[in-house]
């Protein structure tokens, strides 16, 4: 029986995956670099920033010696997108209250920063519904790695078959599957919808 909903972020509960796109391309660009949006889309989507520039690195030639600054940029850029383009969203809203009035545990696990996590859900006005939200700071390795599922399942005091996973990406959906959870995946943050949710909690019952 599912007692909890664990979300991803960004493709999720926030159309932000261009935000960061974006943001991170404005950062790299005051040093010559871009990322591709091929690139982006097949290689690059879902993994933490310091992840990215690890293999820019590797790949490209990036000096490590930038990572820092480059990652600070990308998170004011972040930010200011945020500021701009993040507002509620009903179905999300809708949702989320309502799973919430149904006893349900709500739960956010991304790899994003803790500062953006709670900013996006802030200004998306869902921080009110969740349990708690976990970070790529709060985890050693990060999506695709199972940890931070594993952890939240652990926070939530659940075993993995009492949670559901509403994931969009193959990093995020092969770390939901590794955790051992029931796994709800979504093509945009338009299926994110409370129907949707309990069709999947109801085939998992």
């Amino acid at each position: 029986m599912i007692k909890a909903v664990i979300f991803d972020m960004d493709g999720v509960l926030i159309d932000a995956k261009e935000w960061h796109y974006e943001a991170l391309n404005q950062a790299l660009a005051l040093f010559g670099l871009s990322i591709s949006r091929y690139d982006h889309l097949v290689t690059y989507d879902g993994l933490p920033t310091s992840d990215k520039l690890k293999m820019m690195s590797m790949e490209r030639s990036l000096p490590y010696g930038l990572h820092k600054h480059i990652n600070t940029l990308k998170q004011d850029y972040t930010v200011a997108h945020i500021h701009a383009l993040c507002t509620p969203v009903f179905i999300h809203e809708y949702a989320l209250a309502r799973l919430k009035s149904e006893g349900y545990k709500l739960a956010v696990a991304s790899n994003s920063m803790r500062h953006t996590i709670e900013l996006m859900m802030e200004n998306a006005k869902l921080l009110e519904y969740l349990d708690f939200f976990l970070s790529n700071q709060d985890v050693e390795k990060a999506k695709p790695d199972p940890e931070i599922y594993t952890k939240a399942i652990t926070k939530l005091g659940l075993s993995p078959l009492e949670c559901l996973i509403v994931e969009d990406n193959p990093h995020g959906i092969a770390a939901a599957k590794a955790s051992g959870a029931h796994v709800m995946q979504v093509q945009t943050t338009h299926d994110v919808t409370y129907d949707n949710i309990i069709k999947h909690i109801e085939v998992a019952a």
